[in-house]
């Protein structure tokens, strides 16, 4: 019997704009919701939800599809608080997800996969290829990025068998060794019982054209299908959209083509442009309506994406105030733009009210955070990178992970062979390289080997060395058993003390190695994951546990409730929004990236880059850029970004008297760079403090300084002692000087 719950339609509905509830109560047939940032596409995927479910549609035949486990959670919380229980039933999960689930059930028909496969993600991956490379004797050095190659081929829906007609068809030394790697890692996925993350999807297409009866029993299940982010999607989720949609037609994909930014990692913008041919009777409404940003920002980023030609047209609007112009601030070098940035950051957190989590630095390249980090260290603001080095990617953290996937799946070699000998158990890489070639000899897993004490006798390794085989399977069949009856927290603690890595850890901080207190404390930050996913899963198993872990993504662990400042890259930052956004290192070969130049499809998803950067703003953008930048230890000349030009004189302003308008930006002459300030522009202040009967003079964060010696600079910080100062030459950089004595004077 169906949950009753009270539903307020004539309420639901005033909380929409006329686009809004169009696309809300379009309920059969194909829909395509174009919808700007800002627009309140989340709201539109709920209620329309909610409204489905109001009209009678059985919430059980409900399958929404967004791109990360943050998103889905907060449509979820969302439609419970407007329907209720009811809303509980409906399926929201990423496509990773509902693919791993669905693939439990349903991957045994294919005789080559038990439902307790392992999912590798990226990191695994890697170690898994690069044991192919090794084993195929080729050199991993030429082949380093064949693992982007392979996951290229998987979303593109591209066999084994397809490509290695291809590369026979090329008489290409490299492709036909490519094709020999694919081929050698899907059959050790295969023996380790284990999917990558292209795999889920992959296996899912595969699944449903080899099994019509299980694509029909999902067709029927899922006739209502929302996805969002369409505009995201790659050629495998595109024909599960499309396998799953086929007997209903009853598909509303959400999506904006101006914010497809990942061509990089797969994604097809056409999917969305094509939406209408693939669905000829599809109805398209267009959300414009922007509830984020301000007049003036909408205006800029409009202004920069026009320029494109492969899109939807579509103008944001607002109803919101006009607000400030954009700033721009053109820095001399990469390092005074680092601290231009810090300045005004203390700026808006000391005169404006803002807080360090209003605020957002964005990047286009990882490489660009580090002056950034160390000026905001300097001023001592605090900081978090989104998307450094992921917890789950710290190597105690994998490591334990290792040992639950051995008890989860008892045929992973990956995960064994990572920890057979960790801690140390006296098990050296040559007998461990023999232990391998003697299972392959056999046919069967390492686990498989081990356990068997008939097998193992027939090969000689030292009595030494299988005994301490026998005692890591023992341990590992202990864990097994005990897996059998404890919780998922209960069963991470015993593997943590009964393995001795936590001994082992704390050895080495005996021996004086510190750094591995942190260590320990991520493994009880990591045992607060596993009782968290318990309290919101209380029958969840191991299973369960690591299908959670694995399918977390890098938008999952954005959230951060300390007041800090946030660098990422513009990519990580899409679906987010800030008060206050800096877009830095605005120049020509680096945003846009020097690879996307002399190709105009990679040109315009550069421009989207810019608008959805742009458009991550709320109330206030900073734009800045440097004339001379450094790469590989050389200073290089730098022109300012094309797309800065593109922005209404009216809607940018620039910063500061050494700054000049985007219209105006030529190179910096050379004087400009090592730049000391002549006698004529010293302050009648000046000369008096040059004499040492002068009073002492006092000084301030942002006082413009000039020293004897090294010329110019920018006071960065100061206490009862010191003076610190950014000085405008390059070779000097950052000084710490005592002020008493230092000869410096403000300008």
């Amino acid at each position: 019997m169906e949950e009753q719950f009270f539903f307020d339609r004539e309420k639901f509905f005033k909380e929409l704009n006329p686009e809004q509830q169009t696309a809300v109560n379009c309920l059969e047939g194909p829909l395509l919701v174009m919808a700007g940032a800002g627009s309140g596409k989340t709201r539109v995927l709920t209620y329309r939800i909610a409204n489905l479910i109001a009209q009678g549609i059985s919430p059980w035949n409900i399958l929404a599809i967004t791109f990360t486990n943050k998103a889905a959670n907060e449509m979820k919380t969302r439609a419970e608080n407007l329907i209720g229980a009811p809303a509980k039933k409906v399926v929201l999960s990423t496509f990773h997800s509902f693919c791993a689930r669905l693939l439990r059930r349903e991957i045994k028909v294919t005789e080559k996969f038990n439902s307790n496969f392992a999912i590798y993600d990226a990191g695994d991956s890697k170690a898994l290829v690069t044991t192919c490379v090794n084993d195929l004797k080729l050199d991993e050095k030429v082949f380093d990025t064949v693992q982007g190659r392979i996951s290229k081929l998987k979303n593109n829906l591209i066999t084994v068998e397809q490509f290695k007609e291809y590369a026979l068809g090329e008489g290409n030394f490299y492709e036909a060794s490519t094709a020999q790697i694919y081929e050698l890692y899907q059959k050790k996925l295969q023996q380790n019982n284990a999917l990558d993350f292209d795999d889920l999807l992959f296996k899912t297409v595969q699944l449903f054209q080899n099994y019509p009866e299980i694509l029909e029993k999902y067709q029927e299940r899922f006739k209502y299908i929302l996805i969002d982010e369409y505009q995201d999607t790659n050629v495998a989720q595109y024909v599960i959209a499309k396998q799953l949609a086929e007997k209903y037609k009853n598909i509303c994909v959400v999506g904006d083509a101006d914010q497809s930014i990942y061509g990089w990692r797969g994604a097809d913008m056409r999917n969305i442009l094509n939406f209408e041919e693939d669905y000829p009777e599809a109805q398209i409404v267009i959300l414009e309506e922007n509830y984020r940003s301000t007049k003036t920002i909408l205006e800029a980023a409009n202004s920069v994406i026009q320029n494109n030609s492969d899109r939807k047209p579509k103008n944001l609007r607002t109803k919101n105030e006009s607000g400030d112009k954009l700033k721009f601030f053109a820095c001399r070098t990469d390092r005074i733009e680092a601290a231009a940035v810090t300045r005004e950051i203390q700026k808006l957190t000391t005169q404006e009210n803002f807080s360090y989590n209003d605020i957002a630095v964005l990047y286009r390249t990882n490489a660009q955070s580090r002056l950034f980090e160390e000026q905001l260290m300097h001023m001592e603001i605090p900081y978090i990178i989104i998307g450094g080095l992921k917890f789950y990617d710290r190597k105690e953290i994998k490591d334990i992970l290792a040992y639950l996937h051995l008890i989860n799946n008892p045929h992973d070699d990956l995960h064994l062979l990572r920890i057979i000998n960790t801690p140390r158990r006296g098990l050296g890489t040559i007998n461990v390289n023999r232990l391998v070639e003697a299972a392959a000899a056999q046919g069967i897993s390492i686990m498989e080997l081990i356990t068997d004490k008939r097998a193992l006798a027939g090969f000689p390794f030292h009595p030494r060395f299988r005994a301490g085989l026998q005692d890591f399977a023992a341990m590992i069949m202990s864990f097994i058993e005990s897996a059998k009856t404890l919780s998922v927290t209960e069963l991470l603690e015993v593997v943590i003390e009964d393995s001795g890595y936590m001994q082992m850890l704390q050895e080495a901080i005996d021996d004086g190695k510190e750094e591995n207190i942190s260590r320990q404390e991520n493994l009880g930050a990591f045992l607060n994951v596993a009782e968290e996913f318990l309290e919101e899963n209380p029958e969840g198993t191991l299973e369960d546990f690591l299908n959670h872990v694995a399918l977390i993504t890098d938008l999952d662990t954005v959230e951060d409730n300390e007041s800090r400042v946030r660098l990422m890259t513009i990519h990580a930052a899409k679906g987010l929004e800030f008060p206050v956004v800096f877009v830095v290192g605005m120049e020509e070969g680096l945003f846009p990236h020097y690879a996307a130049l002399e190709d105009k499809s990679e040109l315009e998803e550069e421009r989207r880059a810019c608008y959805v950067a742009i458009t991550r703003a709320m109330k206030k953008v900073y734009i800045t850029a440097a004339y001379k930048r450094m790469f590989f230890g050389r200073y290089r000349d730098q022109k300012i970004s094309r797309f800065i030009e593109e922005i209404p004189k009216n809607c940018i302003e620039s910063v500061g008297s050494k700054y000049q308008t985007p219209q105006q930006i030529v190179a910096p002459p050379p004087q400009q760079i090592t730049y000391r300030a002549p006698t004529a522009y010293r302050s009648a202040q000046m000369k008096q403090a040059e004499n040492n009967n002068a009073a002492p003079v006092s000084f301030e964060v942002g006082d413009i300084v000039n020293h004897k010696m090294w010329g110019v600079g920018t006071v960065m910080a100061v206490d009862s002692k010191t003076i610190t100062i950014l000085f405008n030459n390059l070779e000097i950089g950052t000084k710490k000087l005592l002020k008493k004595v230092a000869p410096i004077n403000k300008v």
